[in-house]
């Protein structure tokens, strides 16, 4: 996790040191000391009045000094007191921005940074960094004394709702970590997750702050998964994997996944697109994700804006059974605040394309696990990535379809229902206009209402169906619906009570108008 920092002045200036330039860090540190005497001991009072002007004037006018000029330090030494079990190599490779400081107000704002870098490691119950002056043989410097207190327990165990956009589902998890087993801020963990969809994942992870010098973190995770399609699109899906992380930063994400995946149609009914996929393949994939999010909230934003970038190129083994596929994704988000009421509009496009690629592409029908789908009970306002999500549509609910096989039925002479089998390429968009209501009581709690409007459409293009393809069609078919509802926002999810009315949708679209209740973290 990284934390931007303004960047120091490439030509600050440079007044002429003075003789005595550690009294200006000896100042600073008697007044960090007078202020943490303060708050730790409120009984400790000067013991006279002139001595608390004096000391007041000295600060004040040391401050006036850093308002005025930058004062020229140098780090002598970082001394790290506290850690037992945790590698000192560990604390250092967070805090070498300090060493980087030429002047006082950089070296303060680059304490704060590597405090805050020291915390998000999630390994210390507190984190305190102050200076001290350096050897009196070297004017103008200083150390930085990196207190920590290690965690009292390193077990602990979280329990929580989340929102997975890729499997278009929510689900109840939990997890149980260890950490720093090792000392070197390593975490381990062992999770269960069940979704409300029938999808189930049993999964181990580890997570190294620093690997072999690597100035990104090191995340790799082993997990065994099923889903459950059968309501949709006829089949169960199976997976052992493993994920690993190759570089993560603010903006930047690498993984590479390999997964072996088994495709079964227990029913007996799917139809002719998921039959010619039932069986066993190899999943190997890098995928690479450019995140850029300046919006005030990701709940409820009501100003900034987002962009999201995924690529994936698949079949990066061998085996003939990989499945090859190439994927773009992209989500543009923005959010406009009216001034009244809290008031904020947000709108938003996504889209996304995947294609088969290798021998024979061109009439190579992609994998139903690469594909698209829209619907679910999501809000689009919290599902950033790609396009997901749909107001008033059922997960899976919409799109191109087939046929399954028909089953005869005593009592109704016979059934003939359809498998949504995804789309090649999908856009959506949404707007959402969100206010506060005038209640005092609802804006203490952050209950606000808001009224939204989507579209979206998919559409095949493998297996020679591109050629079938016109933009004109493509539009015409769009699905769209409107509402409006209240939104409950709690510590673990955004609840909305909806009321969403289909102004367009398609034959066997599943959608219809009504109230309906969506839950999204």
């Amino acid at each position: 996790m990284e934390n931007p920092t303004e960047k120091p002045d490439p030509n600050p200036p440079n007044p002429k040191p003075e003789p005595e330039d550690n009294e200006e860090i000896h100042e600073l540190r008697e007044e960090e000391e007078e202020y943490e005497e303060e708050d730790n001991n409120e009984s400790s009072k000067p013991q006279t009045r002139e001595d608390a002007i004096a000391r007041r004037i000295k600060a004040e006018s040391l401050f006036r000094r850093m308002r005025e000029s930058p004062i020229p330090v140098r780090v002598h030494d970082v001394i790290i007191k506290g850690n037992k079990k945790t590698k000192d190599h560990v604390i250092e490779a967070e805090v070498n921005v300090v060493r980087e400081a030429t002047t006082l107000q950089e070296l303060l704002k680059a304490s704060k940074v590597a405090n805050f870098k020291l915390q998000a490691l999630d390994i210390f119950d507190s984190v305190n960094i102050s200076l001290d002056s350096g050897p009196p043989e070297l004017p103008g410097t200083t150390n930085v004394v990196i207190n920590v207190v290690e965690s009292r327990s390193p077990i602990t165990a979280q329990f929580g709702t989340f929102t997975k956009s890729e499997a278009r589902s929510s689900s109840v998890e939990g997890s149980l970590k260890y950490k720093n087993l090792f000392g070197y801020g390593d975490i381990w963990d062992g999770s269960l997750a069940y979704g409300c969809d029938n999808a189930s994942e049993v999964g181990l992870g580890m997570y190294l702050p620093r690997f072999r010098g690597r100035p990104t973190p090191f995340t790799s995770r082993f997990y065994l998964s099923t889903q459950d399609w059968l309501k949709f699109s006829s089949y169960k899906e199976s997976a052992l994997g493993l994920s690993i992380g190759i570089l993560s930063n603010k903006y930047h994400d690498v993984s590479y996944n390999v997964a072996w995946r088994n495709l079964i149609d227990p029913s007996q009914m799917a139809s002719k697109s998921i039959r010619r996929q039932i069986g066993h393949n190899l999943d190997s994939a890098l995928k690479y994700t450019f995140k850029y999010d300046q919006r005030n909230s990701t709940l409820r934003p009501t100003k900034g804006y987002s962009f999201v970038s995924t690529s994936q190129i698949g079949g990066l083994a061998p085996d003939s059974r990989t499945v090859r596929f190439l994927r773009q994704e992209f989500d543009l988000r923005y959010a406009v605040p009216l001034g009244y009421y809290r008031a904020a509009l947000n709108f938003g496009v996504s889209g996304g394309i995947t294609f088969p690629w290798g021998s024979g592409y061109k009439s190579r029908a992609s994998s139903v696990s690469e594909r698209f789908f829209l619907g679910g009970n999501i809000s689009p306002v919290c599902s950033v990535g790609g396009p997901s999500a749909l107001w008033g549509f059922k997960t899976r609910g919409m799109g191109p379809n087939e046929p399954r096989r028909e089953i005869p039925d005593d009592q109704s002479g016979g059934t003939y229902e359809r498998d949504f089998v995804g789309g090649d390429a999908a856009v959506a968009a949404f707007a959402d206009l969100s206010f506060d209501f005038p209640l005092k009581w609802f804006r203490d709690r952050g209950i606000h209402g808001h009224v939204f409007a989507n579209a979206g459409n998919m559409a095949e293009l493998s297996g020679n169906k591109y050629r079938d393809f016109s933009a004109p069609k493509f539009l015409e078919t769009f699905r769209s619906s409107v509402g409006a509802g209240i939104v409950i926002p709690t510590s673990l999810f955004r609840m909305e009570l909806n009321y969403c009315h289909i102004l367009k949708k398609q034959a066997h679209d599943r959608a219809k108008s009504g109230f309906f209740m969506t839950f999204s973290t």
